[in-house]
């Protein structure tokens, strides 16, 4: 028999929808009564060699079938299966009843391709994709309110899974696969050719995949074909199929197949057509109900659950409620004319009932019944990636394979050499685990989190906390995308990143994680982005961090074994050219002058830390020129000034003529008291030791009028909000002694209680308009 001649004979065909637990169960009856030779199932035809894997024992659902592109950029198609997906439950009765099953759609190097092509014609044409997705939306919408309900989830669970014949099932599926293809078609090659022409290529594939099976000999009766709804009444024999010329002329890339556990959570964020549905574990209630042809009881175990988890986090609901609300829930059914409560019902009896008319009261709970936690599992061995046994290989050789538990443990490591040990191997054996928990890491896989510890994150002592969950193990299948080993996916994330890096934090950002992650060629490849990006580096502040994580990478190379020998010249180059910006970037406003002070604190860290290395005069001696210029930001001067203090190289008398000059009656009080804010944030005990400082602020002060006064307090509170509670009462003291008070008097004062008129100067403070400050 030929292919077009065995194409006319009719098959079995059973519409679905995707994760639809009456699809599984009427599904599950039809097969008992057909008894089929082979399944025909809707997916990825190159995926069927992993059906039997599938099937096995020790899978725990939901899991996903990955297909995954082998060059970049990276893309993937994912194929997910709960237990109640009618696919996953066709390939148990065939496996159970010595059937074959097949996957018919495309293969994944020609989806993935075609995807792309969508995608991009989207991107090209998006004025009449969304124009074609709208009207989709209103036609799935209207088809709801016709029905009398809210939404189509809703129309399609009253009345499509509350069915209870398989037969009427599957006619319903198929007339109304028939009226909505008919609505949508002509729209599609209207607004959206390429859509219309990736349903017609994938169902002319699939009818030549039914018409080979039964060219090889299997009767057209003993072939059930499963697939979506929508594609149900194309899938007739009377249809154009696909010829071998067409079949190799589609476009595709190379890829590679995998299974992967999967989550509840990830059914529910990807919810929609062949992706997932908004409440998975409601829907396994669901199905564990129909399973045991007790349907009725779902509105029950739903809302008890609900009860029991709002108990669990100490809001208890009594028993009555509780059937309060399942009887509210079949109440809102039978307006509807519906057998059974939908999930909507169901939510709005349980707002009713349970959270007393608030959404606030059971959101979370619903949430939890609705989503769960389920999360798959995947017998050891089974379709493993090669970055899965990397992992497992690594996992063995670093002997962490006793942390692979549910049960979170800390690890503390010395990254020092261990001289007890022979091999030098063991000896750096802490240091090897630190670069494979680093790179887990960087690749947000959930297994290792790294705590802070009390050296600045920069020595030898690291604390990491490790504790597997199947989610670990989904990161780890999905981090395939980015290489085939541990190593080679955390060097691709720096490359990658490294291509949208922007400035020179970025890049020395990078830097150190290639660091910290043991790649010294990813390190390499960061460094030299970091110098292209370091030759037109304008933003003071940028630079200012960017040092200050170069100059922690120098002082502690050595510890991780790196050579950051190479990160000097680099090192100097750029300090040159912060210092070099330093007095035209303080031109600032007051708002930016925060961000520029911590900056130039960086800086003065790193002057300090290599002072062989650095230009440590040059920056000295920017420094007094900023000290000194009254055409800059006034809490910047006053930083520099500050900080030269400190380095002992102001003297008393300059000391005391810069003070009289920047606090002089006449100079506005942003000017001067927020060059006091400057001069306060460093070497406080310096500032407190210097009397005739405080003797100036006070007449400074004193010579403003009401206004100035006011304005002063908002630069004076900040500085002095710095301030440790001794270091105020010693200011206290000294502003006491310069005001002619006695130490004892100074405290009482500060002491005793306002009285009403000093009260009521402060309500006065806070209802000052500062304006712009």
């Amino acid at each position: 028999m030929s292919v077009g001649a065995a194409a006319k004979c009719g098959v079995h065909i059973f519409g679905i929808r995707h994760l639809s637990p009456a699809g599984a169960i009427h599904l599950i009856e039809f097969l008992n009564e057909t008894k089929p030779q082979l399944v025909l199932v809707e997916g990825p035809s190159d995926a069927t060699k992993l059906i039997s894997q599938i099937t096995l024992s020790g899978v725990k659902p939901p899991i996903a079938i990955l297909a995954y592109t082998e060059q970049l950029p990276i893309r993937t198609v994912v194929f997910p299966l709960a237990e109640y997906s009618p696919e996953y439950q066709a390939f148990h009765w065939a496996a159970a009843h010595g059937a074959e099953a097949r996957f018919i759609d495309l293969p994944s190097d020609v989806s993935v391709s075609l995807h792309a092509s969508r995608r991009a014609a989207v991107r090209v044409e998006k004025e009449n994709a969304r124009e074609f997705y709208q009207q989709s939306n209103e036609r799935y919408k209207k088809v709801a309110a016709l029905a009398g309900e809210p939404d189509y989830d809703t129309y399609w669970e009253r009345h499509f899974e509350h069915m209870t014949s398989y037969n009427a099932y599957r006619n319903a599926i198929h007339a109304f696969s028939h009226e909505m293809r008919q609505l949508s078609e002509s729209e599609e090659r209207m607004h959206t050719p390429l859509e219309s022409a990736h349903n017609e290529i994938r169902e002319a594939y699939m009818r030549t995949r039914i018409a080979e099976a039964i060219a090889s000999g299997v009767s057209a009766d003993r072939i059930v074909v499963v697939t979506g709804a929508y594609h149900a009444s194309a899938l007739q024999a009377d249809h154009a199929l696909m010829t071998k010329s067409e079949e190799a002329s589609l476009p595709s890339v190379p890829t590679k197949l995998t299974l992967m556990p999967y989550s509840y959570y990830k059914l529910s964020t990807h919810s929609g057509y062949g992706a997932g549905n908004l409440a998975p574990s409601y829907f396994e209630l669901a199905w564990q109900c129909a399973k045991d042809r007790d349907t009725e009881k779902l509105p029950s175990l739903y809302l008890a659950s609900i009860a029991g988890h709002m108990r669990a986090s100490g809001n208890f609901r009594s028993a009555a409620s509780v059937i309060e609300a399942v009887r509210l829930a079949e109440s809102l059914a039978s307006l509807h004319g519906g057998r059974l409560p939908t999930l909507q019902d169901l939510h709005d009896a349980a707002i009713t009932c349970l959270g007393y008319g608030e959404l606030s009261n059971v959101a979370d709970a619903l949430a939890r019944t609705d989503i769960g936690t389920a999360i798959g599992s995947l017998p050891e061995g089974v379709s493993q990636t090669p970055i899965q046994d990397d992992l497992n290989r690594n996992l063995k050789l670093l002997k962490l394979e006793k942390y692979k538990t549910t049960v979170a443990t800390d690890l503390e490591l010395d990254l020092r050499e261990n001289r007890r040990v022979k091999s030098e191997e063991a000896a750096f054996l802490d240091l090897r685990r630190s670069f494979f928990l680093e790179r887990l890491q960087l690749l947000a896989i959930s297994f290792a989190q790294k705590r802070a510890v009390r050296q600045d994150g920069a020595t030898w002592a690291e604390i990491w906390v490790l504790r597997w969950t199947p989610e670990a193990e989904i990161e780890v299948v999905e981090s395939i995308m980015k290489g085939e080993t541990i190593e080679l996916a955390a060097a691709f994330f720096i490359k990658e990143s490294l291509s949208q890096c922007k400035n020179t934090l970025q890049a020395a950002e990078l830097v150190k994680a290639a660091w910290h992650c043991g790649l010294p060629s990813s390190m390499e490849d960061a460094r030299q982005m970091l110098q292209e990006l370091a030759i037109d580096a304008g933003d003071y502040a940028q630079v200012a961090r960017t040092l200050r994580e170069l100059s922690l990478l120098v002082q502690f190379g050595d510890v991780r074994k790196m050579d950051t020998a190479i990160l000097v010249p680099l090192l100097e180059q750029l300090f040159l050219r912060g210092t070099l910006l330093l007095v035209d970037s303080a031109a600032c406003s007051d708002d930016a002058a925060v961000e520029m002070s911590s900056a130039i604190i960086d800086m003065h860290a790193v002057a300090q830390q290599h002072y062989d290395v650095v230009d440590d005069v040059r920056w000295i001696t920017q420094l007094e020129e900023l000290a000194y210029r009254d055409d800059r930001n006034a809490k910047l001067s006053g930083l520099a000034f500050a900080l030269l203090l400190e380095r002992s190289l102001i003297d008393n008398e300059r000391l005391a003529r810069e003070v009289s000059r920047r606090l002089s009656p006449g100079i506005p009080a942003d000017i001067g008291a927020g060059w006091f804010e400057g001069l306060s944030l460093r070497n406080r005990y310096v500032l407190l030791s210097r009397r005739q400082l405080w003797e100036q602020l006070n007449h400074y002060t004193a010579s403003l009028d009401d206004e100035q006064f006011r304005r002063s307090l908002v630069f004076l509170r900040r500085a002095l909000a710095a301030f440790e509670p001794r270091e105020k009462n010693a200011i206290a003291e000294l502003l006491g002694d310069v005001w002619g008070f006695g130490a004892l008097e100074s405290a009482d004062a500060l002491q005793r209680p306002l009285t009403g008129e000093e009260q009521q100067k402060l309500e006065e403070l806070n209802e000052f308009d500062f304006g712009d400050l």
